[in-house]
């Protein structure tokens, strides 16, 4: 019995808690994969088998048919199932990337350069914004509303502007862009469709493609920024003292070094994206539904078909897992996160 319960070495658990730790990964694992299996077997079941279940076993409690894929591939659903499904190929990686992009360069920013803008300049800046959008949406032509918002930012930033004392750091911004991922989408989605609409964006991928990087930017900047902190910055002083450029710098060492927390990102807001359902529903119409509406609809207009449900689903989470498997080389190396290899 000793020997269950010692330790090989420091690093080595006993037998036992070897054997505890199994049990609980298979535990996990199960957790896990149950539901992915249940959506599997329900889509090879017919209508019939599903309400008078349970049947869990393939040829053992019941014989698996492809007719609810079928249905969805290539019957009555799948136009709307093709059209969604590419809606969502050009939004949800667009969006994603377009955020990588745009939040990447703002955290290297905030890591490696200091700023204190003043706070009165700030405020200045978002009261015209505010004046702006409430000019579109009382009927203003928005070239008209941006251009006027624009002259009087100017005209405040050089006549007052040197009265503003106060300035904010780079933990403020920070903290300010990771707020408003606070923020719950419903108490903006209305102002959101306000805008959109007098613009006359709606029902286009531009709309939301604009919504979900303006949405997910916080938290590429937030993760993104952390990551860049953990990258020794003697390795940038060293090219700067070769001659490099501080984009040089950038594009041919530090953006390599961040692969591993760059995919992980990615997949983050990739995942947010390809899910995301309120302002799907409420910026698309037609022509530029995406996955998740079309699944909701499913389920209020027809009522709970399981077996429709589990094969529109399996089609929208298999593109995700796949890439998460096939970029988990990438991922993994985010576990020596500021190992510098001498």
């Amino acid at each position: 019995m000793n020997y269950l319960f010692r330790r090989k070495s420091l690093y080595m658990p006993s037998p036992a808690g070897i054997i505890l730790a199994y049990l609980a990964l298979i535990l996990w694992t199960v957790v896990v994969l149950l539901p992915i299996y249940w959506l599997v077997v329900t889509s090879l079941k017919l209508p019939i088998q599903v309400a008078e279940g349970p049947f869990y076993i393939p040829f053992v409690d019941f014989e698996p048919t492809l007719n609810s894929w079928k249905y969805v591939l290539v019957g009555d659903l799948s136009n709307d199932t093709l059209r969604t499904y590419a809606n969502t190929l050009i939004v949800a990686p667009t969006s994603a990337l377009l955020a990588l992009l745009l939040g990447t360069a703002a955290a290297y920013a905030l890591v490696r350069f200091d700023y204190q803008p003043r706070l009165g300049a700030v405020l200045s800046f978002i009261g015209c914004l505010i004046l702006t959008i409430i000019a579109i949406i009382l009927g203003t032509p928005w070239q008209v509303a941006i251009a006027a918002g624009l002259a009087i930012f100017i005209i405040i930033i050089f006549t007052i502007g040197r009265r503003f004392k106060r300035a904010l750091g780079n933990e403020d911004i920070a903290f300010w862009m990771i707020s408003q991922r606070m923020l719950p989408p419903i108490a903006v989605v209305i102002p959101i469709y306000v805008l959109f609409q007098q613009l006359n964006m709606l029902d286009t991928h531009a709309a939301l493609i604009i919504t979900y990087v303006a949405a997910n930017l916080p938290i590429v900047i937030w993760l993104m920024r952390d990551y860049f902190r953990t990258i020794p910055i003697e390795l940038e002083e060293c090219a700067a003292i070769d001659g490099a450029s501080r984009y040089r710098i950038f594009w041919s060492i530090v953006l390599p070094l961040a692969a591993p927390g760059l995919v992980a990102t990615f997949l983050f807001v990739l995942v947010f994206t390809w899910n995301e359902y309120l302002l799907a529903l409420f910026l698309s119409g037609a022509k530029v539904q995406t996955l998740p509406y079309v699944i909701s609809s499913q389920n209020a207009t027809r009522g709970p078909q399981w077996w429709d449900m589990s094969v529109l689903i399996l089609i929208m989470i298999i593109p995700v897992i796949v890439m998460a498997i096939a970029l988990e080389r990438y991922i993994a190396r985010g576990l020596l996160v500021g190992a510098v290899k001498g």
